[in-house]
């Protein structure tokens, strides 16, 4: 029986197993502690309770070791009621749990998001006089941290300190990660020079959190100067530093080259090495040479971790190629890589941001399914996503559920809700959150502000925007040029061009300069007035500033010149011919509309059809007007008189954005051809 397990035999171990049975003799404990695990890891439960109920029956009698080995084998597969129930068994059948039996349930509970009923079992465990060890509080302490539940894990790492225990490394690194992702850097650096103080080694994964927390939240220049003594102290590998190092400067060409140079030279290559490369060419858009470190790394048989593939999936989705990113998470799950939670949090991401909420909803779904709990990353990244697409509904329905999971919301989490509240007009939602937020010791920051003030603006209440406003100085808070930006625009649009005046004044005064969403705002002032020469004169300013105009000037532009007469509209068209030409959905919206407004909806329908045919994408407006137009078409509707003039300069402009529309398809049709091409290559790769 044996030589069939040691074979990965198991159906012909359960036969021999059989035949021993029927003839009355008993396995040893051990041979069936090997068969559990091996049924557990394909999931074959029901083999598992039918060798259960035999040794209860006709032995060997069941020891700690065998439920230990079934405990943690139902936790790896997520059966948090089968653990718990498996453990209510051990007294019937005189067995006591021990710390292993113990850390076993609690770290199932802690996957499962229920932290806070893992504490209840340490509780249980003192009670029992079975002593927590490190693992026990490790477990929990990670746990709370992925939560985003940094008060109740430092809590729980100072209460240990004042028994027996003492926090190793491993703690510490947890801590100090759940500082830095909770963006609380001057935490972080407290709880490293307590390491340093009372002696406790540092690590690679201490360093390298560190170094990320002060280039991402704090300042670079800390980062380099911890790199820098590190390298001195000998404690990562010389080479290891010199390829992050040449990485956290951006010289990732040169980064390479030290890492092919270590290669031919014989020295041993490091997964931190390879990491580093592929996570800086991932965050620069270069996937081609991402995927090739990363063929690389597979050449040299090192396994890729969770971080490595998290860059590439990230690389993919900032690219928007999230077809090819499912498709190299699918290769990677196949091949048993370690696929975290990050993973699927960067691609439900992606999904949100390309707008394909069907897919965002079904990774979600299939997340929960592999009993992946999500923490507070993946909750935010999610509610964010349903806040922008305007589903408020479920937004907050997902931020109940974290709620229940006892996951602690962060300020973007909030920021996020108020955001979308604030959006879809319900400003008593958005002012009940912040409330909220401030009982639960989290303080509003510049971003829930502007997103207030941005809701009253939309609304029209300038008084309420103007009061939020000067309340940002009782609470300590300095507007920014979001702040001055928003208040300009929504005094602009109210047409209360004194007060819009007033704030810009207020903005030099603050020490901000005017960007392009000042500009725009202003020309869209000017041409909603038909102030067509200031709108001119404030384009030629934009432009003598250093300026690059953007889509939404050329947009604003665009309807300001099919707004106008003709005389006048040939100065912006003009102007607009000598812009950076961007046109996108919104320019072609416009001038659609246009068409039906001069009684032209067979015009409209002409231009819909010629775009269709090149895959010009359209979103729902686009086909609300094509749908507005054909109907206009069939029963004769004019909707205003027609100008002469008017519609050949709307066609013009037509003629001009349908001819960059087909140069920029054909360019990004390439580009994405050849991405792909890179893409298949390291998949196929993958798969052999």
């Amino acid at each position: 029986m044996r030589g069939f397990m040691k074979a990965g035999l198991v159906r012909n171990a359960l036969v021999v197993l059989d035949k021993m049975r029927e003839e009355g003799l008993v396995p040893s404990l051990s041979a069936m502690g090997i068969l559990f695990r091996m049924l557990l890891a394909v999931g074959d439960f029901s083999t598992v309770w039918r060798l259960f109920r035999d040794m209860v029956v006709k032995g060997p009698r069941i020891s700690n070791n065998e439920f230990n080995v079934l405990l943690n084998g139902f936790s790896g597969k997520g059966c948090v009621q089968v653990v718990a129930s498996l453990f209510s068994l051990m007294s019937k059948y005189g067995c006591e749990p021990d710390v292993f039996t113990y850390n076993i349930v609690i770290k199932t509970y802690c996957i499962d998001g229920r932290s806070s009923e893992a504490l209840l079992w340490v509780r249980e465990m003192i009670e029992k006089g079975c002593g927590p060890n490190l693992v026990t509080f490790n477990t929990i302490i990670d746990s709370f941290c992925k939560e985003g539940n940094m008060v109740e894990a430092r809590r729980l790492f100072d209460q240990i300190q004042e028994g027996d225990i003492s926090p190793n490394t491993v703690m510490y690194n947890t801590l100090i990660n759940g500082y830095v992702k909770a963006g609380e850097i001057r935490l972080a650096n407290l709880l490293y020079q307590d390491m340093k103080e009372k002696g406790i080694p540092t690590d690679g994964v201490t360093i390298n959190t560190m170094i990320y927390g002060h280039c991402k939240f704090g300042r670079e220049e800390d980062g380099e100067r911890l790199l820098r003594n590190v390298s001195v102290s000998g404690l990562i590998p010389s080479t290891d530093i010199s390829v992050a190092g040449l990485c956290w400067a951006g010289q990732l060409d040169d980064a390479l080259g030290l890492l092919q140079d270590m290669l031919e030279k014989g020295m041993p290559p490091s997964v931190v090495a390879f990491n580093s490369i592929i996570a800086g060419y991932s965050k620069v858009g270069r996937e081609d040479k991402a995927f090739k470190v990363y063929r690389l790394m597979l050449e040299f048989d090192l396994t890729p971790t969770s971080s490595t593939c998290s860059s590439l999936l990230l690389g993919l989705s900032n690219r928007g190629m999230l077809q090819e990113a499912a498709e190299l998470f699918d290769k990677m799950v196949a091949k048993g890589f370690p696929i975290n939670r990050v993973a699927f949090t960067i691609l439900l991401d992606g999904y949100f941001n390309n707008g394909d909420l069907m897919r965002a909803h079904r990774l979600w779904d299939e997340m929960k399914s592999r009993r992946i709990c999500p923490d507070v990353v993946a909750f935010s990244a999610f509610i964010n996503g349903l806040s922008k697409a305007g589903l408020m509904q479920e937004a907050y329905g997902a931020f109940e559920d974290m709620l229940s999971r006892g996951i602690i919301p962060n300020n973007f989490t909030y920021n996020s809700l108020i955001g979308g509240f604030c959006n879809c007009g319900k400003l008593d939602y958005a002012f009940k959150l912040e409330k909220e937020m401030r009982q639960k010791g989290l303080i509003p920051d510049i971003f829930t502000t502007n997103m207030i003030i941005n809701g009253f603006c939309k609304q029209g209440s300038m008084k309420s925007a103007h009061d939020a406003f000067m309340d940002m100085n009782r609470f300590g808070l300095t507007p920014d040029i979001v702040t001055y930006n928003t208040l300009i625009d929504g005094y602009s649009k109210a047409s209360d061009m004194v007060s819009a005046e007033d704030f810009l004044a207020k903005m030099w005064d603050s020490g901000w300069q005017p960007d392009i969403i000042t500009y725009n705002s202003w020309i869209h002032a000017y041409l909603s007035n038909h102030k067509i020469v200031q709108a001119v004169r404030l384009l030629d300013e934009l432009i003598a500033s250093g300026f690059i105009p953007n889509t939404v000037t050329y947009n604003t532009m665009v309807n300001g010149v099919c707004f106008d007469m003709l005389e006048r509209a040939r100065i912006l068209t003009a102007k607009l011919l000598k812009m950076a030409f961007v046109p996108n959905v919104v320019t072609v919206n416009i001038l659609l509309s246009h068409f039906r407004r001069h009684g032209l909806p067979q015009m409209a329908l002409m231009w819909g059809h010629k775009l269709y045919l090149v895959s010009f994408p359209f979103d729902q407006v686009t086909y609300t007007i094509l749908q507005r137009a054909k109907w206009d078409s069939l029963h004769n509707a004019e909707i205003v008189k027609e100008s002469p003039g008017e519609p050949i300069v709307i066609d013009f402009l037509m003629h001009v954005t349908f001819d960059y529309i087909v140069k920029d398809l054909s360019y990004r049709d390439t580009d994405q051809r050849y991405l792909s091409e890179i893409c298949d290559h390291n998949l196929v790769a993958l798969g052999k």
